[in-house]
């Protein structure tokens, strides 16, 4: 009976102690949902910045320095994955006396280089958000709206000229996040500009 009992509460402290830490986790995921949300709110794709920078929340918490620092962040990723992805089916498509094929095969080649450039402008940002200090927060604020702007820019010249091809909807779509991860990040920079310099560290 004794036996019995001490089973019966072992397994009651089990489960308290569950409940417990799923009421711990369920605050803490609450917390965290928050402060990606409001970092988010001033972003024009909400719902995609929600999505991709979640992971984030913990240690970015309320500041704007490392939220803007993951839109970079995440924008660079995104947009090498495109340029691989870019540089594979350029290389696959051999062309052929087609004007429409020639036509596909020449926006593929631009949209490459476009977003070489894109990614170059992305390392750029990001070393820049690594290192703000107070001194030349100004100038390196100017710098990143210069730079994001272009890789925003480089990513939709590509889209304009990816009107017909074989491929043309999937990467439409996959230089379509890229476009809007950067509209983002540029987003989270200028929120990062209105906040001021608090928080930065000195020269």
């Amino acid at each position: 009976m004794a036996l019995k009992l001490r089973s019966q509460y072992s397994v009651v402290i089990t489960l308290l102690v569950i409940f417990r830490v799923a009421i711990l986790a369920t605050a803490h995921n609450s917390r965290d949902d928050k402060y990606v949300r409001d970092a988010c709110s001033v972003t024009r794709y909400r719902s995609l910045c929600i999505r991709s920078l979640a992971p984030f929340s913990s240690a970015a918490k309320d500041s704007p320095v490392i939220w803007a620092r993951a839109g970079v962040s995440v924008t660079l990723s995104e947009a090498k994955g495109v340029a691989l992805y870019l540089m594979k089916l350029n290389r696959n498509n051999n062309g052929t006396r087609s004007g429409r094929r020639n036509y596909y095969k020449a926006a593929l080649s631009d949209c490459v280089e476009l977003f070489e450039n894109a990614v170059d402008e992305l390392h750029q940002s990001l070393r820049v958000m690594r290192n703000l200090s107070k001194r030349t927060f100004g100038t390196q604020l100017g710098d990143l709206n210069t730079w994001l702007s272009a890789a925003l820019t480089d990513a939709d010249t590509c889209l304009e000229g990816l009107k017909r091809g074989r491929y043309a909807n999937p990467i439409r779509a996959k230089v379509s996040r890229t476009s809007y991860t950067a509209s983002n990040a540029l987003a989270l920079v200028n929120k990062l500009a209105a906040t001021g310099v608090r928080n930065l560290p000195d020269p």
